[in-house]
């Protein structure tokens, strides 16, 4: 059977988090992140940088058991993309500024942040390198480094602009997930759904997966363990991200390719909810 192929304009939407207080959450991604609150109903929140579109929607769950990192499949992090180097290095200085500890990396493709909000749920904060600059292998797979972040050089770019805040533009670049098998990922989220291999690193136990040539909308590692069981309803992490398709023939074909190997969609509207085969839950929505 042919490999299924995904818009290019594929895009991710919002992801939502359960978390245990929803005040604290609220002061976390208020104050130190810069998001606005776009509104505010009984346990939950929605978060917007722009103040129109949603990113993030917080949920605060009764009896909430905060999830340790790397010990079920689920979130490892979600990651948010700024428009520019500048935003950055604002950003940046926000995270000093709040006493957080922050984790950093330059993966050619990209210069990352790394931070957990109070319930442990990885964030990754970073922005894109010009996708003339990125480099690709022997096996056409795009090449990601880990070296060290140029700290110095993000804080200069920022030098003389004030912190006014989660930056206009700003969107959800990939979602990395913790699953419980490579083989069963690769099978749903390329096989089934469409996405390309971009990195398949044996060495990392991980793959990363995109359409359209980005690095990757998706990442997929066994970190948490081969076999890790699913985040339990009660506990702290990801409730849901979102893949956003361009036109309804995509959504229509999506659906029927899900239902045709065997896999239940959950249609709630213009909403469709599903299950992958690690227990985590795919939103999947036609673009505005």
């Amino acid at each position: 059977m042919a490999h299924p192929i995904l818009p290019a304009d594929l895009s991710l939407g919002k992801v939502k988090l359960k978390v245990s207080d929803l005040q604290r959450s609220l002061l976390f991604y208020e104050e130190v992140l810069g998001f606005q609150v776009l509104r505010q109903v009984g346990r939950t929140a929605e978060l917007s940088a722009d103040g129109k579109t949603v990113l993030v929607e917080l949920e605060e769950i009764p009896d909430a058991v905060i999830t340790r990192p790397r010990t079920v499949s689920g979130l490892y992090h979600y990651a948010i993309l700024l428009p520019s180097r500048k935003d950055l290095g604002l950003m940046l200085n926000r995270l000093m500024e709040k006493g957080i500890r922050v984790g950093q990396s330059d993966h050619d493709v990209s210069e990352a942040l790394y931070i957990d909000d109070p319930d442990y749920n990885g964030i990754e904060i970073y922005r894109d390198r010009p996708r003339t600059e990125w480099a690709y292998n022997e096996n056409n797979q795009v090449v990601m480094g880990g070296k060290l972040l140029d700290i110095d050089g993000i804080l200069r770019e920022a030098e003389g602009h004030p912190w006014k805040g989660m930056p206009a533009g700003t969107t959800i670049g990939h979602v990395h997930l913790h699953v419980n098998s490579l083989e069963k990922a690769k099978w749903f989220y390329c096989d089934v759904m469409g996405f390309d291999m971009m990195l398949d690193s044996l060495e990392f136990r991980a793959l990363f997966v995109s359409a359209g040539g980005y690095h990757h909308h998706l990442g997929l590692n066994v970190w948490a363990g081969v076999g890790a069981p699913a985040t339990p309803a009660n506990g702290t992490g990801l409730q849901y991200f979102t893949i956003v398709l361009p036109n309804q023939e995509e959504v229509v074909n999506m659906v029927k390719r899900l239902e045709d190997n065997g896999i239940s969609v959950d249609k709630q509207g213009k909403e469709s909810f599903v299950i992958d085969p690690s227990g985590i839950q795919v939103r999947l929505v036609l673009s505005d």
